[in-house]
């Protein structure tokens, strides 16, 4: 009977040292997950002003283009100046759209985040 209560106070401990590393771990992960989210909100803000700011200019520079090639070759031949204008703009479309296509494959999210809970979840099957 002395045995089992000599072991009683051991065993209290190892659960409030292991509940400790528990709650120090998740709190370890949460800081991570908190600071990845922060990154990638500004990632998105930067990229979303680069953007807006690219269609913008590109939309002026577009327009200013098309005057220009227009004016300048309305006289010779207005089918032709259009049809070189069509095809600029086809082509800038689809480097765009593969361009963002690519970016959507290449994506991942949290992935810090992501490889530690891995790592956790594989050391915890260790040890259990």
């Amino acid at each position: 009977m002395e045995a089992a209560t000599a072991s009683t106070p051991d065993l209290g401990q190892t659960t409030k040292r292991i509940s400790r590393r528990l709650l120090v771990i998740a709190e370890n992960r949460l800081q991570l997950l908190k600071l990845e989210v922060e990154e990638e909100r500004e990632h998105i803000l930067v990229s979303i002003w680069l953007a807006l700011g690219l269609a913008v200019f590109g939309l002026l520079a577009g327009v200013a283009l098309t005057v220009v090639i227009a004016v300048a070759f309305w006289e010779h031949s207005p089918i032709i100046a259009l049809l070189a204008l069509l095809l600029v703009y086809t082509l800038a479309a689809v480097g765009c759209y593969w361009r963002l296509v690519q970016l959507q494959k290449n994506w991942q999210t949290l992935p810090a985040t992501l490889e530690q809970l891995k790592k956790d979840r594989e050391c915890l099957e260790q040890l259990l």
